[in-house]
């Protein structure tokens, strides 16, 4: 980023924020003709752009980093804070579901491991989060943090982390259908918004030439099942994919 200049950028913008790339999605209570009428008045000017060139990117990489790599910074933050990331599967792979599933498992809501055992029981943590970033080129991203106390041994933290995420080879089945739960209600609650429903129609379209693929994503995260979520930890969430980042106050 510190690298990039002003003509970069600029040219950047130039070859990809064009029309001949782009997807429009118009969401609302309107007559397909008024629609219509609009778009040509607001974006028919727009040149649509010369041929789009290859994305930016490594279109595929190996399925772990291949060991832990870790880096502790000093920064001016009140708290300590571990952060844990692992390559997984990008968003454009099926296993990306189980992904999703296995991160809600982890550290979304305050029935998730992460939290009922480093916040609530343990007090090892001030907070937890867990999510997975559907990233499409090369591989996504599970991330998941833990904010320490003022007094609290950083190490220590990582190790809890490093706990919760070793046992998530071991999975019940009620954890699976809370998981699939809080998503199918997090994805219910953006297509409930106007806005947020044409930004996943037009992702989809973007990505999988298929829009109604809106309409499958709750059925494909009903499909994760426990052994799934076993599968996927083996094989990902090791020693032999992961970043540690690790923030301490000055």
């Amino acid at each position: 980023i510190e690298a990039a200049t002003l003509e970069d950028v600029a040219e950047f913008f130039e070859a990809y924020y064009v029309p001949n790339n782009a997807v429009l999605t118009v969401c609302g209570d309107f007559t397909r003709n008024e629609a219509l009428r609009l778009i040509e008045r607001h974006f028919a000017e727009i040149p649509q752009g010369k041929e789009i060139p290859p994305i930016p990117g490594e279109p595929e990489l190996d399925a772990t980093i291949g060991s832990t790599i870790r880096e502790c910074v000093r920064a001016e933050v009140p708290l300590p804070r571990v952060i844990m990331a692992f390559r997984i599967p990008p968003y454009t792979d099926s296993r990306f579901h189980t992904a999703d599933v296995a991160s809600a498992v982890l550290g979304t809501g305050r029935a998730s491991r992460l939290y009922r055992s480093l916040v609530r029981e343990r007090r090892e943590a001030k907070d937890v989060i867990s999510m997975a970033f559907p990233l499409t080129t090369g591989a996504g991203i599970l991330l998941l943090w833990a904010t320490g106390f003022p007094d609290g041994d950083p190490a220590a933290l990582e190790a809890a982390l490093s706990r919760e995420v070793e046992g998530l080879v071991t999975v019940r089945e009620n954890e699976i259908e809370r998981a699939v739960s809080v998503t199918e209600t997090h994805l219910v609650r953006e297509v409930e918004q106007v806005g947020q429903r044409a930004d996943l129609i037009s992702m989809f379209d973007q990505l999988f030439d298929d829009p109604s693929r809106i309409n499958k994503e709750i059925g494909r995260m009903r499909e994760v099942s426990p052994k799934d979520v076993s599968t996927f930890s083996e094989d990902f969430l090791g020693t032999n994919n992961r970043a540690v980042l690790t923030y301490m106050p000055e």
